[in-house]
């Protein structure tokens, strides 16, 4: 490999990288969203837990921890890219 194709692997890499950042950063805001959802879930008295609010709030729960399952699968296979380009730059 020349190496301007290196140097654009390099550049690529680091645009992945900054990606890679933002998906961090998202998978800590939708963190923060799924644990305060949580606490609101878990703090609805028992005698409620059969209604409306409790059932909202445990999909929402539901829907939040696979959104960041999702995230984090994302960002997995964004390391597995750098990871390959890395390897083709070699």
């Amino acid at each position: 490999m020349n190496k301007q194709r290196r140097k654009q692997i390099s550049e690529v890499v680091s645009r992945v990288e900054t990606v890679q950042a933002e998906l961090e950063s998202l998978l800590d805001d939708v963190q923060g969203i799924m644990d305060e959802e949580t606490e609101y879930r878990d703090n609805i008295p028992e005698n409620m837990q059969g209604g409306d609010r409790y059932e909202m709030a445990d999909n929402a729960c539901s829907e939040l921890e696979a959104a960041h399952e999702t995230l984090d699968n994302a960002k997995d296979s964004l390391e597995e890219v750098v990871s390959s380009l890395e390897s083709a730059a070699e």
